[in-house]
């Protein structure tokens, strides 16, 4: 289901990137956006809704959501702009 998720958000809604990291029974997944209008419709998406009823009832215990702007991003040769 991961994958099929990635694959639609990648290639019909215009998703940027998608990461995502694993620690134990955590997970963070980050996933990058032009636009607030892509994450709507991302959102309303009928099998992205089925896998968000799937992960509340089978695969998580909980989940949260936050949708956050980058401000600024920088590498480790940026470090010295601070």
């Amino acid at each position: 289901m991961l994958v099929e998720m990635r694959q639609l958000a990648v290639n019909q809604y215009s998703c940027v990137d998608i990461q995502s990291v694993s620690e134990g029974e955590n997970e963070v997944t980050i996933s990058c956006w032009n636009s607030l209008d892509d994450i709507k419709a991302w959102k309303q998406d009928e099998r992205h809704q089925l896998a968000q009823r799937l992960g509340k009832d089978k695969w998580y215990k909980s989940y949260q959501v936050q949708v956050v702007e980058i401000l600024r991003e920088y590498d480790g040769q940026d470090l010295q702009d601070l």
